[in-house]
């Protein structure tokens, strides 16, 4: 007898890792060396100046920005440091638990004061976010989410006519519906055309300077995958370019 079986492992979430860039650790006299050989503006087409900016700033970070790769925390957010020795002493004994009896003992007692060190911790994390009033619903809905699992994040919905969705299919048609009597399509939006003078423009330095140092440290990075720092560490070696 042969058996055909489908299998699909939905008990373990895999490892996601993460690429960070380590800014304050970049070789920065390297960095403006680099910008001022390469920084040489030879078109006039606006395009075409960016995307040659673009691409030296990949390079550089490429070249001159260490990186370091995180792996995704799957502890809750409420583990302190004792919940994570106490993890690797358990781990430790239940490796060692065919040795005696002693072991196991050992093993068993240190598992009851984990589960309590948890227990406690869990209650003065939500303590701590109730006290608050509001101002750290984040750090809530990040633990509520973390409970659900995999199960279903959008409850029961009601359709135009009042009836009750719980299909998953029949929301995703619903929501699919609704939104496109909501946005419109590209084709119906007017555009309006600028009139191209031709007159030449000129940039002021001082103006670069100064939203080159307004910006944020810690913003997110935009599409154009040109962080905020990487401008701050080339300094005086991009402004003439960027003007």
């Amino acid at each position: 007898m042969i058996l055909e079986l489908e299998w699909e492992d939905t008990c373990t979430e895999p490892q996601v890792e993460r690429v960070v860039l380590v800014y304050n650790k970049t070789d920065v006299s390297g960095l403006q060396t680099f910008f001022r050989e390469k920084f040489v503006v030879g078109s006039s087409n606006v395009e075409e100046i960016w995307n040659n900016f673009k691409n030296i700033v990949y390079e550089s970070i490429e070249r001159f920005v260490p990186h370091k790769t995180l792996r995704k925390n799957s502890d809750p957010e409420y583990y302190n440091t004792e919940i994570k020795q106490l993890k690797s002493k358990v781990r430790k004994e239940y490796n060692r638990r065919k040795l005696g009896v002693h072991c196991t003992e050992k093993l068993k007692k240190l598992s009851k004061q984990l589960l309590a060190a948890k227990k406690l911790a869990q209650e003065a994390f939500l303590k701590s976010i109730i006290s608050k009033e509001g101002k750290c619903w984040s750090d809530f809905y990040k633990y509520v989410k973390r409970h659900k699992g995999n199960k279903e994040n959008i409850p029961a919905i009601k359709d135009s006519n009042g009836r009750i969705i719980t299909d998953m299919i029949e929301k995703a048609n619903a929501f699919n519906s609704y939104y496109s009597t909501v946005f419109s399509s590209e084709g119906n939006i007017l555009h309006k055309k600028g009139e191209n003078t031709g007159n030449p423009f000129t940039t002021d330095i001082k103006t670069i300077r100064r939203r080159i140092k307004a910006m944020g440290k810690n913003k997110s990075v935009r599409p154009d995958r040109v962080a905020g720092e990487i401008l701050k560490l080339g300094g005086e070696a991009m402004i003439p370019y960027l003007a």
